[in-house]
């Protein structure tokens, strides 16, 4: 058998896409072949992932939006399927703890907030492109972005509705890959550790204790490469991994083995 992983005339949408853990991906993906959407908050970040996506002979299609807020998220969605859907892979990918606030401090806004930009944006997205995904009739890859939090609970920091959510996204992929995969569509989640993004790298010059705790307990030594993402994203959204649903992948240096 021989095995490709070139996804030439596939579209890609993903969120939170033009930075961090989500700009590996669309590169990678890209780089492959797909041609992307990319959602993100900010316009200068967008523009330069996408000078990038292009320089690599792609269609690049951007749209700025707070995919933390339901209602924006599913107009968005509707807006990426007139103007570059339907989509073959849509990769869930953003969300981030942001705060650090113990349980008994955590107020009620926040933590709802927080909810909705780590697991109500999946859902959204994945119920309003996914519906387009089994109109089409050609199957499809989803990819939610988990973490390993979902696992296990991180040591010295706050804001638990991450681990909350994240556990809860898991739950719902294995929900969507029974769902839908009579649609020939797989739905999978990556469960990443730490890695060297930018939000990281300013929390170790802000808060070198806490990286450095997580770090030590990383049979591997160090924080992850971001382009290791992108690599496993390849593969989920090839014809390779058209038997593999509702797993979650870790990728984490070996954190969880501890």
């Amino acid at each position: 058998m021989s095995y490709c992983f070139d996804l030439s005339g596939k579209r890609a949408f993903v969120t939170g896409g033009s930075r961090g853990l989500g700009r590996e991906m669309t590169l990678a993906l890209a780089k492959a072949g797909a041609d992307i959407a990319m959602v993100a908050r900010k316009a200068e970040a967008l523009n330069e992932t996408a000078a990038e996506i292009r320089a690599l002979g792609r269609t690049c299609w951007t749209f700025e939006a707070d995919m933390g807020v339901p209602a924006e998220a599913e107009a968005l969605c509707h807006r990426a399927l007139d103007e570059a859907g339907p989509f073959g892979i849509v990769i869930n990918n953003v969300g981030g703890r942001r705060v650090s606030v113990r349980t008994e401090d955590l107020d009620l806004a926040t933590w709802q907030e927080l909810i909705d930009l780590n697991l109500t944006t999946t859902f959204v997205c994945s119920r309003v492109l996914g519906a387009a995904m089994i109109a089409a009739g050609q199957g499809g890859r989803i990819l939610n972005v988990a973490s390993i939090n979902a696992l296990i609970a991180g040591r010295g920091i706050g804001g638990r509705h991450y681990e909350a959510a994240k556990a809860a996204v898991i739950q719902f992929t294995r929900a969507l890959a029974v769902d839908w995969a009579e649609h020939g569509i797989t739905a999978n989640a990556i469960c990443p550790g730490i890695f060297a993004t930018a939000p990281n790298l300013k929390w170790k010059e802000t808060h070198p204790e806490i990286i450095d705790r997580i770090v030590a307990d990383i049979p591997m030594g160090t924080m992850g490469d971001p382009r290791d993402i992108g690599a496993l994203a390849v593969y989920l959204a090839s014809d390779q991994a058209r038997f593999m649903t509702g797993a979650s992948l870790v990728i984490d240096g070996g954190q969880t083995c501890l």
